[in-house]
């Protein structure tokens, strides 16, 4: 009997495609909606073996009503797994897998956000929109000049001090597991001397409970004043409160994020016209030295693909009791 998956949050202008080629080759039957998992549209997935789905609710309620429905593992979307109730889903006997993609994706859209922010993109462009052209205000800061610290040394905080090798700056790293690799190209630190002595400061680590707001008030006071923040691992790894007062104190010279602290419900929905409740975001916005992206680091062809194979391969894995390399279910 064939697996059966299905995939809420589907993008047809993307995902489907590359789906209805991989579930060809292998197999495999699925079954999707465009629309975000609900306690009502949980019906959809009644009668498969797994629901993959990108960041959203699957907090204890969720998980329940998809295990009622027969449903026996979750299959995200993503390199995170920090919305899924993983205590739930083991008291459930339920399987959770995450993916993972090539990291230059990441990598590569990290060092632009700091290039763009060392050099006062964001504020150039918009500048120019109004057709001020003029040079005050503009001057940047040239990153071959800057110590960079990388926090997280896995696949793509790896990849971003190779690529940053190459640019000619001081490349200081932490993490609990240091790296042979990495060591050829820069050097490890105690976390409190990163965030001392680094100009830019970019997170490369999941989020955990004991890293949850790693970078907080405490940490912005020891940093280097103007220094710059890059975030596009997790928006919990960051105090928002904290870092919208060292940016208004100018202690943070700038950021540049992908993610957000509150993003849930905001990122990736069509959200024009609507009044946001989301204060941070707005404050963030309003600041010509922050620049934002929503979540769209990881959005390269081969990255889309890697993530729709990774969950292929975990949900038929799952169906034949096989280990899958993506299991994250204890954790």
């Amino acid at each position: 009997m064939a697996v059966k998956v299905f995939f809420y949050t589907l993008r047809p202008y993307d995902e489907q495609g590359i789906l209805e080629n991989l579930a060809k080759q292998r197999g495999i039957e699925y079954g999707y909606t465009e629309a975000y998992p609900t306690m009502e549209n949980a019906q959809l997935a009644a009668g498969y073996d797994a629901v993959s789905l990108t960041p959203c609710d699957m907090s204890a309620p969720m998980l329940q009503r998809f295990h009622d429905l027969g449903v026996k593992a979750i299959c995200c979307r993503s390199i995170g797994y920090d919305h899924v109730d993983l205590e739930k889903a083991r008291e459930l006997g339920m399987k959770v897998s995450n993916v993972d993609y090539p990291p230059n994706g990441v990598a590569n859209f990290a060092i632009m956000l700091m290039l763009m922010s060392l050099r006062k993109a964001g504020h150039i462009l918009k500048r120019g929109e109004l057709q001020d052209y003029s040079l005050k205000g503009k001057i940047g800061r040239d990153i071959s000049n800057c110590t960079v610290g990388v926090i997280g040394t896995g696949r793509i905080g790896q990849t971003v001090l190779k690529h940053l090798s190459g640019f000619g700056c001081e490349l200081l790293a932490y993490d609990l597991y240091q790296n042979d690799e990495v060591k050829k190209i820069a050097k490890y630190v105690p976390l409190e001397t990163l965030i001392a002595e680094s100009d830019v400061i970019t997170l490369h680590t999941n989020a955990t409970e004991e890293n949850h707001h790693l970078l907080n008030a405490d940490a912005f006071a020891k940093m280097k004043p103007g220094v710059t923040i890059v975030n596009t691992a997790r928006g919990k790894l960051i105090d928002s409160d904290a870092l919208l007062a060292a940016l208004e104190s100018g202690q943070v010279g700038a950021a540049g994020l992908d993610v957000l602290e509150n993003e849930n419900g905001l990122y990736y929905y069509d959200r024009m016209g609507d009044v946001i409740p989301n204060p941070e975001l707005a404050a963030l916005r309003a600041m010509p030295n922050v620049i934002l992206t929503d979540h769209t680091a990881f959005y390269t062809y081969e990255d889309v693909k890697s993530m729709v194979r990774g969950v292929l391969e975990s949900a038929a894995a799952f169906a034949e009791g096989s280990p899958s390399r993506h299991d994250v279910t204890n954790r």
